[in-house]
Order: structure tokens, then C-alpha cells, then sequence
């Protein structure tokens, strides 16, 4: 009689620990893979020689060929006059006085909402990104045509689709009180 009572309890324990060990592997296993897999996201940077390998190669592509023409075009070279006229301004996050001249961005633009603006007699694309429920573009949907206001950037850049160098608004002032500011994400990019 005492000898089945201690194979039951003998089965009893080896039903409990086998699924122990099996539930303690398969959590190790996963640890395992989200290391190996977090190490992996992280891309080393290019150097100078692998980044200028891959814009040549690029360039050769269709788009590439596209671009570079625009570029040598005297369209491209108007765009590229402009953005660096303002470059300075840019770098600095430096007040620049702008005069609004239209309330709409080019047809067929996909800027979200944004007006036309001359900033020092060139025409610019002042783009504020896509407008949700969660911005506040209120105050900017306020300007009018001929306001003059101060705005302040971290960003031009420029596309063969737009006639114009594409100012993003980070900051925005009329009448000496702020009307628009940017909120930037906390921990980076």
C-alpha cells in the first residue's frame, strides 16, 4: 500500500514540473529573439564613400534622371536659388519677415494646409504639415491676403512638382503676438 501512494505523488510532481520547464523555456526563447532583434534595428551609419555610392546609384535611376534634369533646368535652378536665399535665416531659426499672397498651396499639392508667401521678393510654399483634429490651425486660418507676419523655420526643401521652395512653419507671429508654434515631439525625431 505505501508503494503506490509515492508513484502517484512521484507522477503528480513530474506532471507539475514538466510544464514549468516548458513555460520558463519558451519565455528564455523570447527574451532571446527581442535581443537578437533590437540589435538588428540598429542601422550603423553610412560612411561618405557607401553614401555617395548609393546616390549614384539613385541617379541612375528613373526618378534620379527626372530630378537632375529639373535641377539643371532653369525652374530647378530658381527653387534652388530660393532655398538657398533663405538658408542663413533657416540654420539661425531666425525671424523672417513674410508678406501672405495667396491662401491656397499650387493645385494638386499634397502639403496638408499651408498658404503662398514672398519672403525678401522670392515666392515660397509655407507649409504647416496635415491638419487634424488634434492641431490648432485656427489663428492661421485667419491670414488674410497681404498680412504681413514673422515666421520662423527649421526646414526649406524643395520637389521637381513645386514651382517653389517649400518653407515649413514652425513658428508664426502677426501683430507681435505668437498666432502658431509648432509643438515638437518629446525624445526625438
Amino acid at each position: 500500500m505505501l508503494i503506490k501512494p509515492a508513484k502517484n505523488r512521484r507522477k503528480i510532481i513530474y506532471m507539475l514540473i514538466v510544464p514549468l520547464v516548458v513555460v520558463s523555456a519558451l519565455v528564455f526563447a523570447n527574451s532571446e529573439i527581442k535581443r537578437q532583434t533590437s540589435q538588428k534595428s540598429t542601422p550603423t551609419p553610412l560612411s561618405e564613400a557607401e553614401r555617395k555610392a548609393k546616390v549614384k546609384k539613385w541617379e541612375a535611376t528613373p526618378d534620379g534622371i527626372k530630378y537632375k534634369k529639373w535641377e539643371a533646368s532653369s525652374e530647378g535652378k530658381k527653387v534652388l536659388a530660393g532655398a538657398a536665399k533663405i538658408r542663413n535665416h533657416i540654420i539661425a531659426f531666425a525671424d523672417m519677415e513674410v508678406v501672405v499672397t495667396a491662401l491656397s498651396l499650387p493645385p494638386g499639392s499634397r502639403l496638408g494646409f499651408g498658404v503662398m508667401a514672398r519672403i525678401d521678393g522670392e515666392d515660397y510654399i509655407l507649409s504647416f504639415g496635415p491638419e487634424k483634429p488634434d492641431k490648432n490651425f485656427q489663428q492661421l486660418h485667419s491670414l488674410k491676403v497681404n498680412d504681413k507676419i514673422i515666421i520662423r523655420s527649421h526646414s526649406v526643401s524643395h520637389a521637381p512638382k513645386y514651382s517653389y521652395p517649400i518653407v515649413s512653419g514652425d513658428y508664426v507671429e502677426r501683430d507681435g503676438k505668437v498666432i502658431y508654434k509648432r509643438v515638437f515631439r518629446k525624445g526625438g525625431c
